[in-house]
């Protein structure tokens, strides 16, 4: 298992979310991880207080959201109870995710999640080593999802459930294990040499 090492919180996944490059273009999915950076609260009308919080953290390039789109992402996202509103007598409101928008949040995160690849490499290998378990049929269906994501993220296979990486991935990797509930069942490990390292090098073109 891995230790001394905390979970992403959601709103540290989401704000790395907002540092890519790759984020939906969607103004429900933008809507929905601007809500997950925290409780918002404001006075006013509903979408025109959505629009003007969404351009406070709308990344570079991004065209404004008009008042339709943002309608219609608050109309899909409370449809699917990924939002709940709450309307106080002194007209403010607060918009927040419910348990279902913080697994979607995560989910989200996860469709989207690249690992950085720095331009000096360190030298070290990261070894994930998993052993979940087939049954019930909810592990099954993990442990077959996070291979997926392993190979699309590039990994190298080295044995069945061993996989090898040259970059630091701990955070990627917990926030995977982390949505399919299966963190004590992954280990990484960091090493400087393997035996047959030099098949990884033309794999990886280091």
């Amino acid at each position: 298992m891995i230790k001394n090492k905390e979970e992403k919180t959601i709103k540290e996944t989401v704000e790395d979310f907002f540092c890519s490059d790759s984020i939906p273009a969607t103004a429900t999915k933008f809507l929905l991880m601007t809500v997950a950076l925290g409780g918002v609260a404001f006075v006013g009308a509903l979408a025109p207080g959505l629009i003007s919080l969404a351009d406070e953290f709308k990344p570079n390039g991004r065209n404004r959201y008009s008042k339709k789109e943002i309608k219609n992402a608050v109309y899909n996202l409370k449809k699917r109870k990924l939002i709940k509103i709450i309307k106080d007598k002194d007209g403010k409101v607060t918009v927040e995710l419910t348990n279902k928008g913080k697994k979607r949040t995560k989910e989200v995160v996860f469709e989207d999640l690249n690992i950085s690849k720095p331009k000096k490499w360190d030298k070290k290998w990261r070894v994930l080593i998993f052993d979940i378990p087939t049954k019930p049929k909810i592990y099954n269906r993990s442990r077959n999802a996070i291979r997926l994501k392993i190979k699309e993220l590039g990994f190298f296979q080295l044995q069945k459930s061993v996989w090898i990486y040259p970059y630091e991935c701990e955070d990627e990797i917990l926030l995977v294990a982390e949505i399919y509930n299966v963190q004590r069942y992954i280990e990484i490990l960091t090493v400087e040499n393997l035996l047959h390292e030099q098949d990884l090098l033309k794999f990886f073109k280091l």
